[in-house]
This record gives C-alpha cells, sequence and structure tokens, in this order.
C-alpha cells in the first residue's frame, strides 16, 4: 500500500514539473518572439527621398576646376554675409550648418551648390534625392537631400539638417522629419534673424552658417534655372560653364567655397586658388 502511495506522489510530482517546464518554454518563446519583432522592425520616419546613385555623386563632384573658374561668380548674388561671432567647431574641425527642408524651393536650387562646394573639401556618400513641394512656387524642382548623408574630410565637418520632408500632412504643412537640438535651435534663434541678416533674408531656409563666420539664407540663385531638369540633367548641366544651371549653381558654389577657404586658412589649394582667393575679399 506504502509503495503504490510513493508510486503515485512520485508520477504527480513528475506531472508537475513537467507543466512547469513546458510553461517556462512557452513563456520563454513568447519573450523571444517580442523582442525579435521590436528589434526586427524599429519605427522610421516618413521620407520624401530616395537614395541617390553613386553616378549622381560622382557627376557632382567631379566638376572640373577650369569649369568653376570660367562660372565665377556667374548669376549667382554674393548673399554671403560676414558674421562676428564664435567659432563653430564639430569634431575639432571648422563646422558648415545647414538647416533645410525637402519641400522648400530655395533649399532644393541651394543644395546643389552646397553638395558641389563641400565635394572640393571632401567626400559625400549616402546622399539623397528628392523634390521641392508640387503645390509651392518653382514647383517640383529636382534636388537632392541631406538627411542621413555622410560627408568625410580632413578639413572641416559637415552638420545638415532637414526639419521636413515633401510630404503633406494632415495639419496642412508637411511631414517632420528631424528635430534640431538645443543648441542647433539657438543658433538658429540667434542668427537667422534681422541682427545678422537683411530682412528680406532674415528667418529663410535654407540657412547655412560657415564656420560661425559667414551665413547664407535663402537661395543664392534663380530656381527657376532648374525648372522642368531630372537629377542627372542638372548634374551634367554643372559641368557645362555656358549653361544657365552651371552660372546659378556652380556661381553660388564659388562664393561657399571662397567662405570655406577663410575657414581652412585656404587649404586645400586645389580648392582655393587663385580665382577662390580672389572672391574672398568680396564677402
Amino acid at each position: 500500500m506504502l509503495s503504490v502511495m510513493a508510486e503515485n506522489t512520485m508520477s504527480k510530482i513528475g506531472e508537475h514539473r513537467v507543466l512547469i517546464v513546458c510553461a517556462v518554454i512557452v513563456i520563454a518563446a513568447f519573450l523571444f518572439s517580442v523582442l525579435h519583432v521590436n528589434k526586427a522592425a524599429p519605427a522610421t520616419p516618413q521620407t520624401g527621398s530616395s537614395p541617390a546613385s553613386a553616378s549622381l555623386i560622382n557627376e557632382i563632384s567631379s566638376i572640373p576646376s577650369s569649369t568653376f573658374d570660367q562660372v565665377g561668380v556667374g548669376s549667382a548674388s554674393a548673399a554671403v554675409h560676414s558674421i562676428t561671432a564664435s567659432a563653430l567647431i564639430l569634431n575639432g574641425k571648422p563646422e558648415v550648418f545647414y538647416e533645410g527642408a525637402e519641400y522648400c524651393p530655395y533649399c532644393a536650387a541651394e543644395r546643389w551648390s552646397v553638395t558641389a562646394a563641400l565635394s572640393r573639401f571632401g567626400t559625400f556618400t549616402k546622399l539623397g534625392i528628392s523634390h521641392s513641394s508640387t503645390v509651392d512656387v518653382y514647383p517640383g524642382t529636382k534636388t537632392l537631400s541631406f538627411y542621413h548623408s555622410v560627408y568625410t574630410s580632413q578639413y572641416l565637418s559637415f552638420d545638415p539638417l532637414e526639419i521636413y520632408t515633401n510630404i503633406p500632412s494632415s495639419s496642412n504643412g508637411y511631414v517632420k522629419l528631424q528635430s534640431p537640438t538645443p543648441a542647433e535651435s539657438a543658433l538658429v534663434s540667434k542668427y537667422d534673424s534681422t541682427t545678422y541678416l537683411p530682412s528680406s533674408e532674415a528667418g529663410s531656409i535654407p540657412f547655412i552658417d560657415f564656420g560661425g563666420m559667414y551665413l547664407v539664407a535663402g537661395a543664392s540663385y534663380n530656381p527657376q534655372v532648374l525648372q522642368g531638369l531630372s537629377q542627372s540633367k542638372i548634374a551634367s548641366d554643372m559641368h557645362d560653364p555656358s549653361s544657365s544651371v552651371a552660372k546659378g549653381a556652380d556661381g553660388a558654389a564659388n562664393l561657399m567655397v571662397a567662405a570655406i577657404c577663410k575657414m581652412t586658412d585656404n587649404q586645400p589649394t586645389t580648392a582655393c586658388d587663385q580665382m577662390t582667393q580672389g572672391l574672398e575679399g568680396s564677402l
């Protein structure tokens, strides 16, 4: 009788152990599935850009010095404003700070110049392609996007910010893309103002700070010259000094290069050539 009771007791204990083990396995499987799903599908912001091809990036970064020299200022306005401010430094190098938005037609025009200018001092990867708003002035202007772009240079740092996409939102604006840090917000609030810029430019985007030495707000040339052109056509025309695109985009780039050369003490000499140094005195 005792042996039968002992066998029954051991059997029940075994059954309990099996149930416990099964419960642990089920819980572990559930937790693994939750963690796996969360890790595999992180939330990503909606963006109006897509990756630029390597050939497009190469086209923009390989504009010959002779083309820039022939264009000079071109049709660009001398809208680079000198300021007296604390040096803007990032990662131990002079910093170019850019704030724009993908919907903005003036940003659309200016990105071609910014990219061409910075490409004379370093290398871009992971650039995007995009277009300005289709319901704004200069609708659907083809452009680049600095969202998640990577820039490498031994001479300077680049800190770009695209604050909105070109995608309409339910609030009659555009979908938010990136948010400035408190320091970036303070920078824009202080310098994108009538204290440092003409009233016709203050508060505009794109806003660009060149090392705490120079400011640009708004487009430096007329975006109209880009109307109806594809990204590849724009990049190609930037190689032709007689084109209206080169006179606008390359001319603006030359003014930016002159500002950057003041930041880098005229290094490298391949960018800061005689023509560029001549422009420095006009800034």
